[in-house]
């Protein structure tokens, strides 16, 4: 095969840039975000920071809980209020 020398060049030229633009790709694994985040939590029960983790689980079950009674009680006042 005889090529004149531009043509052979931009052919090996055009082949080096598809395999380095194949070879830099690295395939990255599908995560689900909200299936981690529930694992890490499972996790981080049983960690050394079990105790705090479950401590901060129970914080924010009271603060629903005082949410909820502090919404009734405003709803009340401002029903007798007319």
């Amino acid at each position: 095969m005889n090529l004149p020398r531009g043509a052979a060049l931009t052919a090996t030229l055009a082949v080096a840039l598809a395999f380095a633009a194949a070879c830099g790709k690295e395939k990255t694994p599908r995560v689900d975000a909200a299936a981690e985040r529930a694992a890490a939590l499972e996790r981080s029960k049983k960690d050394v920071f079990g105790t705090q983790v479950n401590a901060l689980e129970s914080a924010r079950g009271i603060e629903a809980d005082v949410n909820r009674k502090a919404a009734e009680v405003a709803d009340k006042v401002e029903k007798d209020a007319r």
